[in-house]
């Protein structure tokens, strides 16, 4: 039974044949055949749809990355300003205590 089946597969001429039909064994080479064609194209198209979906998503995160690098540089401008404010904000405190102790000082006398 699969000597058969070899046989009537690589059945390329007539003379080849035994007991099959040629046209069967041209139609099923040429379904063979274009079967591998149309996978090929449906294999090449998928893999190009992915590449530049690839590219895409490779781009947002490289800009992710960027707007992240800017947030933290941000980040660190309102904490350094923070920190000024806050030294400015006491030192303010500080003087305000000194003026009201001088005011003091003077209407005593």
């Amino acid at each position: 039974m699969l000597y058969q089946v070899f046989q009537m597969l690589w059945c390329l001429t007539e003379s080849d044949c035994v007991g099959s039909d040629m046209s069967n064994i041209s139609s099923m080479y040429l379904g063979i055949i274009g079967g591998a064609i149309i996978g090929a194209i449906i294999s090449w198209w998928i893999y190009n749809r992915q590449k530049k979906i690839s590219e895409k998503q490779d781009g947002l995160l490289t800009h992710i990355e960027e707007l992240e690098e800017k947030h933290e540089k941000i980040l660190n401008m309102t904490q350094l300003f923070e920190r000024n404010h806050e030294k400015l904000l006491k030192n303010i405190f500080t003087l305000e205590r000194k003026i009201d102790a001088l005011l003091e000082s003077k209407k005593d006398t």
